[in-house]
């Protein structure tokens, strides 16, 4: 496996991309490469099978999108290229970033296709003409059973993020759909970290595939990483003390089960600590509350194990928490890498017990830096007044089936409500509902201006959530 550290960033305009393609990159400033990208585009744009070993954040999905989209005739209306993802939420980021690297050809259709939306329409979409499909692999399962897709024209198959996608039991429905397709084709293979599942997926499905890691370097500087020592039956109420002193706006806690989220979600409370918890038992429509509240930094503390944060890229993420330390120093790295993204600086602090020393030596060893435990004794927490968020998330009954844009509720919130631009945070629109952050202090009377006024000359029904 060729290993890559993050030094080199040739340009985009050394790939043998159409001039066109070329355009879109230059509007889209797209310039260097991320190393992934650096390292998987020129093998897979080569015509190669591939394994690449990169995280969520690093540029990967602008890697194959590119290869797919490069082996895609936009005259043939017919399914050429199918990505398959492990929750809806990558599908949806996946696909809106195809379709931006798409815009270089007028009608190239990406079409999303997971649970949690209604078949019909899924199977009208598929009726009218569709080039990509970006989907989970149930619901892709789903409409071959059905014979509602077609997929005997395809030349480009991608397993995003598949160490995830076996996590969650997802192995014999990527089987199902795989086998199914047809053995002329170029298939890419994302995955964060190599568990043996992996190999023996890539045994099953990938013809001599080239291999690319990507050595993650966290800079010391941007993560700052802390380990306290703990008895099993301090952890939880470790946590508060810990988000108490160090106050990030936003934390992202992980457990290793849902009953620990469970718990650790009620100490929280019990603290006066806004927190929410993702996990698999969640309705599709509850875990998009969740994570847009988390965004909004509307909510402090997002408590999850592993496999429920898959997918998720959260900015601005200003620390993560491990409850426990994880047996799998990848993971370890893995889970710390989603704060100190981009210019930002960022917190990770993990607990341990007397046990988990040698976990921690494996860690230092991986990362090549020296760990030292400190004790909660250490930590002062001087200031007590409450860890309250910045932000509220008002829910707008109402979106993009009623043709509700953000522009549309902006406009709402900046004109006849009388609020400034500075005010307003995140807005998003999904098929039934809308979501938008206000500052705190003024959510109530956000609520109550915009339930006595119009969006898009229609009066609405608006909560907090």
């Amino acid at each position: 496996m060729s290993e890559i550290t993050e030094t080199a960033s040739p340009s985009f305009a050394e790939l043998p991309l159409p001039a066109a393609m070329q355009a879109t990159l230059q509007q889209l400033e797209y310039h260097s490469m991320t190393p992934i990208q650096a390292a998987s585009l020129p093998l897979a744009l080569a015509g190669n099978d591939l394994i690449a070993q990169a995280k969520t954040g690093s540029g990967k999905t602008a890697a194959f999108g590119l290869a797919l989209l490069n082996n895609l005739n936009p005259k043939r209306f017919a399914i050429q290229a199918l990505v398959l993802c492990p929750t809806r939420e990558l599908a949806d980021q996946v696909t809106q970033e195809i379709r931006r690297l798409a815009r270089f050809e007028e009608n190239i259709k990406v079409l999303p296709l997971c649970g949690g939306s209604a078949m019909r329409n899924q199977i009208t979409s598929l009726e009218n003409g569709v080039h990509i499909v970006v989907g989970t692999p149930g619901r892709i399962m789903d409409h071959m059973q059905r014979g509602s897709i077609r997929l005997e024209e395809l030349n480009t198959l991608v397993l995003d993020e598949a160490d995830r996608m076996l996590d969650m039991g997802f192995h014999d429905d990527i089987a199902y759909v795989v086998k199914r397709l047809p053995a002329e084709r170029q298939t890419l293979l994302f995955s964060a970290t190599y568990p043996e599942g992996i190999a023996q997926l890539a045994k099953q499905f990938l013809r001599q595939p080239k291999e690319v890691k990507l050595l993650e370097q966290h800079a010391e500087t941007k993560i700052r990483q802390r380990f306290y020592e703990v008895k099993n039956e301090e952890r939880l109420q470790a946590v508060a003390m810990l988000l108490k002193h160090y106050r990030p706006v936003s934390t992202l806690a992980f457990c290793n089960t849902k009953q620990q989220c469970r718990d650790l979600l009620n100490v929280l409370r019990h603290e006066g600590i806004q927190a929410l918890t993702l996990n698999g038992d969640l309705e599709q429509r509850e875990r998009d509350q969740v994570l847009i509240q988390f965004a909004n930094r509307s909510v402090s503390v997002l408590v999850a194990t592993d496999v429920a944060a898959r997918g998720l890229d959260i900015a601005n993420l200003e620390a993560v928490i491990n409850v426990d330390v994880t047996p799998d120093p990848e993971i370890h790295i893995h889970r710390i890498g989603r704060t100190g993204r981009a210019e930002q600086d960022g917190w990770a602090l993990s607990l341990c017990s007397n046990s988990d020393r040698r976990r921690i030596t494996a860690i230092a060893q991986a990362m090549n830096c020296p760990l030292e435990v400190d004790s909660l004794s250490d930590l002062k927490n001087d200031d007590t007044s409450p860890l309250v968020p910045p932000m509220s998330t008002l829910q707008i009954l109402g979106g993009r089936k009623e043709k509700i844009r953000p522009g549309d509720i902006l406009g709402a919130l900046t004109g006849e409500a009388g609020f400034t631009r500075e005010q307003i945070g995140k807005i998003t629109v999904t098929d039934q509902s809308s979501y938008v952050a206000v500052n705190r202090d003024i959510a109530r009377d956000a609520v109550r201006k915009l339930s006595a006024g119009k969006v898009k000359g229609k009066t609405v029904k608006v909560r907090t959530l």
